[in-house]
C-alpha cells in the first residue's frame, strides 16, 4: 500500500530548498544502433517530453532544472551497454536513468553499473520474466509488462482466431528464450499445440535453415519473437521466400512500422500485440507528440514518457535529487490514493507533492506498478491489413 506523506508542505518545501540543485541530468540509455534502432527515437523523444516538461514548469525541487544526455545500449553488446551506462554516471553526473530497451542489456547494466553506483533505473521495454526477482536493491523498475503477462495475452490472442498449432522462433537472447518458454506454457495450458520451439541468431545472412526446420514441424503460423531490425525479419522474409508459413504472430519486439515497410501486404492476415493502451492518458500523449512532431504511437514511446516522469516526481516526493532517496518513492508516485496525473500535468503533479499531497500517476500507459516494481500490463492486439499496421482491440 502507497505510504502517507506525512510532511507539512513547508516540510516539502524546505526538503526541496535543502536539495536543490541549479540544474541535473536524465540519462536516456537505448538502442540507437541495433537490432531495435527503429524503436529508440520514438522511445527517445517520449523521455525527452517528459523531461522538458518538468525542466520548463520550473517546480523541481525550487526550480532545479533537468536535461537529457542520451547513451547507446547497442540493445544487444552488453560491453558498449555498459561502458554507455558508467560514462552516463561518472562523466555525465546523471540522477537517473531511463532504460536500458533490451532485455540482456538491461540485465547487465542493473548487474554490473547500476547496482554498484546507486542509481535508479527505470527501463520502459525490457520485459524479460527474469527481471521480475533479480537482485536489485530497490533501483530498478520497468513500465512495461513482464513477458510472462505477454506469453498469456499472446495465447489467448491466437487460440481466440481459431488457431491452435502454432511453430515458435525466438532470438537467442534473454528476452527470446524468456518469452518463447513464457508463450509455450501458457499456450499450451490453454490446449494449444507448439510443434517446434527453436532459437535463431541475429545478423545471419540466410534463415533458410531455420525455416526448414520450422516448416517440417508444421504449424498453422509462425511465431516470431525476434527483433524487427535483425533476424526476426530475416525468419519472415526467408520463410516468405520459401512459403514455409504465410501467417506470422508477432509480439512486441516486431510490432513497429518498420515490420509494414519491410513486408507490406506479403505478410496481410498476420497479427500480434504490444503494450499500449485506448486510455484517456494515451489519446493525450499522442496528441502531445504529433504537436511536438513524431508518433506517439511508436512502441514504448507512452512507456518512456513515463518512466522518466516517475522517476522527477519520485525526487518531488523525496526532496531529493538523489537515487538512494528517491527510489523509495516511485511506487508511491506511481500508484493510488492520490490525485490521477496524465500526460501534460506533470506540473499539477509536482505541486501537489509539494503541497504534502498524494498523487496517483496514471501517465501515458495507464502506469500500475505491482511486485518488484512493474508494469501490470495492458495491450495493444494488431494486424496487418492493405500492408498497413491496423489497431484491432485492447487487453
Amino acid at each position: 500500500m502507497k505510504k502517507i506523506l506525512m510532511a507539512t508542505a513547508a516540510t516539502v518545501a524546505f526538503a526541496g530548498m535543502a536539495n536543490a540543485q541549479e540544474s541535473i541530468s536524465i540519462g536516456v540509455i537505448l538502442g540507437f544502433t541495433g537490432p531495435l534502432e527503429s524503436l529508440a527515437p520514438g522511445m527517445a523523444m517520449g523521455a525527452e517530453m517528459a523531461i522538458a516538461e518538468v525542466s520548463d514548469s520550473g517546480l523541481l525541487l525550487d526550480g532545479t532544472t533537468v536535461s537529457a544526455v542520451r547513451g547507446d545500449s547497442t540493445c544487444i553488446d552488453s560491453s558498449a551497454a555498459n561502458a554507455a551506462a558508467e560514462r552516463l554516471i561518472t562523466s555525465d553526473g546523471v540522477s537517473g536513468i531511463v532504460g536500458a530497451d533490451c532485455s540482456g542489456v538491461t540485465t547487465s547494466i542493473l548487474t554490473n553499473v547500476a547496482l554498484p553506483n546507486g542509481m535508479v533505473m527505470i527501463s520502459p521495454s525490457a520485459t524479460s520474466p527474469a527481471l521480475s526477482t533479480i537482485e536489485d536493491n530497490g533501483l530498478f523498475f520497468r513500465t512495461a509488462p513482464s513477458d510472462a503477462r505477454q506469453g498469456v495475452v499472446m495465447s489467448e490472442i491466437i487460440m481466440g482466431r481459431g488457431i491452435d498449432t502454432v511453430a515458435v522462433t525466438y532470438t537467442n537472447n534473454d528476452y527470446g528464450l524468456g518469452l518463447a518458454d513464457s508463450f509455450q506454457a501458457a499456450f499450451t495450458e490453454m490446449g494449444g499445440t507448439v510443434t517446434l520451439v527453436a532459437a535463431h541468431e541475429d545478423g545471419r545472412a540466410d534463415y533458410s535453415a531455420e525455416v526448414g526446420a520450422l516448416a517440417s514441424a508444421g504449424g498453422d503460423a509462425l511465431v516470431v519473437a525476434g527483433y524487427v531490425d535483425q533476424g526476426g525479419s530475416g525468419i519472415v522474409q526467408a520463410a516468405l521466400d520459401t512459403g514455409a508459413f504465410d501467417t506470422f504472430v508477432f509480439p512486441d519486439g516486431m510490432v513497429s512500422q518498420a515490420l509494414v515497410d519491410n513486408f507490406g501486404a506479403d505478410i496481410d492476415g498476420s497479427f500480434g500485440q504490444n503494450p499500449g493502451t485506448d486510455s484517456e492518458g494515451a489519446g493525450l500523449y499522442q496528441a502531445m507528440a504529433t504537436e511536438a512532431g513524431y508518433d506517439g504511437t511508436s512502441p514504448f514511446s507512452a512507456e518512456a514518457y513515463d518512466a522518466a516522469a516517475l522517476i522527477l516526481l519520485a525526487m518531488q516526493a523525496a526532496g531529493s535529487t538523489t537515487p538512494a532517496d528517491y527510489a523509495a518513492e516511485v511506487m508511491n508516485v506511481a500508484n493510488a490514493p492520490g490525485e490521477q496525473i496524465l500526460p501534460g500535468d506533470l506540473a499539477r503533479g509536482l505541486e501537489l507533492i509539494a503541497a504534502g499531497e498524494d498523487v496517483d500517476y496514471v501517465g501515458a500507459s495507464a502506469v500500475e506498478l505491482i511486485g518488484a516494481g512493474e508494469s501490470a500490463g495492458n495491450y495493444r492486439e494488431i494486424e496487418i491489413d492493405g500492408g498497413s499496421l491496423i489497431v484491432v482491440g485492447f487487453r
